[in-house]
């Protein structure tokens, strides 16, 4: 077992407090911290904390020995996931990802940053606000009647008959800025889309305003978790919440973003069937909590101590709160809030201890 420095990404959504406060710092950071990252994604791997070699490096010098046979056949040679924590103080973009088929053409033909799919799963820490998935349709049509915005009339007729994608179409590509503004007015007097007009304070004139009318949603409580599978189109508003998905570029914007935009190819991809995204309450066996998702290259689980660890394929385990002991055969590692450590393949089981807890990602092999 290899304890790991983290890497914190800056951007301009993220939160001067929550980050360092889950990591103990004494004050709040300079600047908006937005995402901290355990993993071996190229652009920044964790480093082993007692040498600073590159995980990502670490890995390609013993594939086999260190992701295990099962993996190494599946995802090829390198780690399959990467872990997060996401600490949202404003909107993320409108996006999509595509799933694995689209992805591999994409990479071929249209410039994609890879040939993977990306699902990932996200596990509350704070309360923790996102737009997810389609609401249904009539669901849909009676907030818009609510709103009575005339220029919506077009969006509306489509939802009514069930046209989902031609909705989100129109709202993409035929939506003005002062139909945003109107939309924006309206949304501020409907409880249920508060968070539209906020979304138009952040991102006044884009049609991505517009487009969140489409979506659920959905708040989720600590503890529960949202699943985003290929297709399902989603933008995080608020919340601190751990993050396990393949590691992957592959992200589509549709708009609430000052980054690229391409909408024709999230209209080619987007799921019109997927409905609301899937909140899951995780399944409790004693000091474990999983959440369960249907992709091979990982699976989340929220571990407490007491908690074993069976061994197989590569792992990595992140403290969130107090402290946690790992012990493998003879080895171990103690891990603190903030504190992350890479598990090589091995049969044998970890054992928790400690009074804190911790998220322990694997790959799913059996999925």
């Amino acid at each position: 077992m290899r304890k790991l420095d983290t890497i914190i990404r800056d951007y301009h959504w993220g939160s001067r407090t929550a980050l360092a406060e889950l990591r103990g710092a004494p004050s709040p950071s300079p600047a908006p911290e937005a995402e901290l990252w355990v993993g071996a994604h190229p652009d920044d791997p964790s480093r082993l904390r007692d040498c600073g070699v590159p995980l990502d490096r670490y890995l390609a010098a013993n594939p086999a020995g260190l992701l295990g046979p099962g993996s190494l056949a599946a995802f090829g040679p390198r780690l399959p996931f990467l872990l997060k924590v996401l600490a949202v103080d404003a909107p993320l973009s409108l996006q999509v990802h595509p799933d694995r088929e689209q992805a591999a053409t994409g990479y071929a033909e249209r410039g994609y940053r890879d040939d993977r799919a990306k699902p990932e799963v996200l596990v509350a820490l704070t309360e923790f606000a996102t737009l997810a998935g389609f609401r249904a349709p009539a669901a849909t049509a009676a907030l818009l009647d609510a709103l009575a915005v005339p220029g919506l009339a077009p969006v509306r007729a489509a939802v009514a008959a069930g046209e989902v994608g031609e909705a989100l179409r129109l709202a993409l590509t035929g939506t003005t800025g002062g139909l945003v503004a109107e939309v924006a007015a309206a949304a501020a007097r409907v409880p249920a889309l508060a968070h539209v007009a906020e979304l138009a304070e952040v991102y006044p004139g884009d049609p991505g305003v517009v487009a969140a009318l489409l979506l659920d949603a959905v708040v989720l409580r600590p503890g529960q978790a949202v699943y985003v599978g290929p297709g399902v189109p989603h933008a995080h508003l608020r919340g601190v919440g751990v993050e396990l998905m393949v590691n992957s570029d592959n992200v589509l914007r549709a708009g609430l973003t000052t980054k690229e935009v391409d909408v024709p190819a999230v209209l080619s991809v987007v799921d019109t069937r997927c409905g609301p995204a899937a909140v899951l309450a995780g399944e409790v066996d004693g000091p474990l909590r999983t959440y369960p998702t249907p992709d091979p290259e990982f699976r989340l689980h929220e571990a407490r101590p007491g908690a074993v660890l069976p061994g197989g394929g590569p792992q990595l385990l992140l403290c969130v709160n107090g402290s946690v002991v790992v012990r493998r055969g003879g080895d171990e590692v103690v891990l603190a809030a903030g504190e992350s450590a890479f598990l090589p393949h091995d049969e044998d089981a970890a054992q928790l201890a400690g009074e804190g807890r911790a998220f322990w990602a694997a790959v799913n092999l059996g999925a």
